[in-house]
């Protein structure tokens, strides 16, 4: 009788998931703070939009490129461990030998099956490393191409967060109603920025939909209520 495939499905996307939350996180709430308080100190609209443009032209800059040099350290990391476990299985083969020992005892494999594993890596040196970068250093190769898909990526989510608060001052000629407008739909992005969040990590989305939406409010509200003071 045929039997159904079985097929797994895990979320495989996850650095990328993690530059486009940082990016749209903080796209979402600092040019939402600084124009809300910018609001809070003049009237002209021309004026906040400027800033705002000007806000997310650098943040997107200054976010992207923390993003590429990141992914270019985590790729050197990798290659310097790498170039130094090849070396220790030729300079250290037996201390070598007893941790790829001890890691598959972690495991409970029992000693007279190990001995068949470890002799078996031993004769491929390059498989014997990638199993050493993977489960006793629990590193992984990185993409060659990660530094520069993970700089364009947050910069990216950084400017699509950032003119979603700076809109409604370009569509509007008043700041005080562009405020309004502007509170209403990136607390609604916040929400909904949140429980997509929430999904794809694996959190409760309401929780995450919440906590959003409240870390973005209060920097807003900080930022108006300074301005107020200062102005």
């Amino acid at each position: 009788m045929p039997q159904t495939p079985h097929v797994e499905r895990h979320f495989t996307a996850g650095e990328t998931v993690r530059d486009v939350v940082i990016g749209m996180s903080d796209g979402l709430t600092v040019p939402f703070a600084l124009a809300a308080g910018l609001s809070g100190a003049v009237i002209a609209t021309h004026i906040i939009v400027t800033a705002g443009l000007a806000e997310i032209a650098a943040g997107s800059i200054a976010m992207g490129l923390g993003g590429y040099l990141a992914a270019r350290s985590d790729a050197e990391h990798y290659a310097n461990e790498r170039r130094r476990e090849e070396r220790e299985i030729v300079e250290k083969t037996e201390a070598e030998r007893a941790e790829v020992d001890s890691i598959l005892g972690d495991y409970g494999i029992p000693t007279t099956e190990r001995v068949g594993v470890v002799d078996a890596l031993a004769a491929r040196p390059a498989q014997w490393v990638d199993f050493m970068m993977r489960f006793e250093l629990g590193l992984e190769k990185p993409d060659p191409k990660r530094a520069l898909t993970s700089a364009l990526t947050i910069a990216g989510a950084y400017i699509t967060g950032g003119l979603i608060p700076l809109s409604p001052y370009i569509a509007l000629g008043s700041a005080r109603t562009a405020l309004v407008v502007s509170v209403i739909v990136t607390l609604l992005a916040l929400f909904l920025f949140g429980g997509v969040k929430g999904r794809f990590t694996g959190a409760p989305m309401a929780r995450s939909a919440f906590q959003t939406m409240l870390i973005g409010g209060l920097a807003a509200t900080a930022a108006f209520a300074i301005a107020r003071l200062i102005a």
